[in-house]
């Protein structure tokens, strides 16, 4: 007898690598600041670009953001920088390269502030994933009330490359809010009853 195909959002498509993405990341909360700043650097680094644009260059962004160490990367100077730019594994943008390094600045002063960039960014939404349930892909949003709220407040505190759209696709990612459509097998398991 055969194995039931599983059912998925159709965003990721059958590419192996957006398939395991959405499987084993998408939608699962992240506590972690490191992973956090990861996101925060990947998200940006998609602007105006696809999502697998960025996934396949995931490696090439860990290896030149000293693993996302957000501490390594904010002394980052104008030589890092520059081969930061020569680069062939990741997008060679000079905005987004230097947003990364001005980010990890910001991310630090906001770490000092609260004890964690968790417990900063988790606030908007309560603590807890925010649990959708949308039937279709077309029911999603681009941007939410929160996104917009932390979006301004991103900025207000020296962020850069945050704006509410690829805000709201960062809290997607870090399972902030769970946009697995209600028929895809993920759903369930990231919307805990009490959500």
């Amino acid at each position: 007898m055969r194995a039931r195909a599983l059912t998925r959002c159709g965003w990721c498509g059958t590419d192996p690598a957006y398939v395991r993405y959405h499987d084993r990341e998408w939608g699962v909360p992240v506590r972690n600041d490191r992973k956090l700043f990861e996101f925060l650097v990947l998200e940006g680094a998609q602007a105006g670009l696809s999502w697998i644009t960025i996934l396949k260059r995931r490696e090439g962004y860990r290896r030149t953001f000293a693993g996302f160490d957000p501490v390594r990367v904010a002394r980052f100077g104008p030589s890092q920088i520059a081969k930061a730019l020569r680069d062939r594994g990741i997008i060679r943008n000079r905005a987004k390269v230097k947003s990364a390094v001005n980010n990890a600045r910001a991310f630090l002063a906001v770490r000092q502030e609260f004890g964690s960039f968790s417990r900063y960014q988790w606030r908007f939404v309560g603590g807890k994933p925010l649990v959708n349930r949308r039937r279709s892909l077309r029911q999603v949003p681009a941007a939410t009330r929160i996104s917009e709220a932390m979006s301004a407040d991103l900025k207000k505190r020296g962020f850069t490359f945050v704006g509410p759209t690829i805000i709201y696709a960062h809290m997607q990612a870090v399972g902030m809010v769970n946009d697995h459509v209600t028929g895809c097998f993920r759903h369930k398991p990231l919307a805990p009853a009490h959500a």
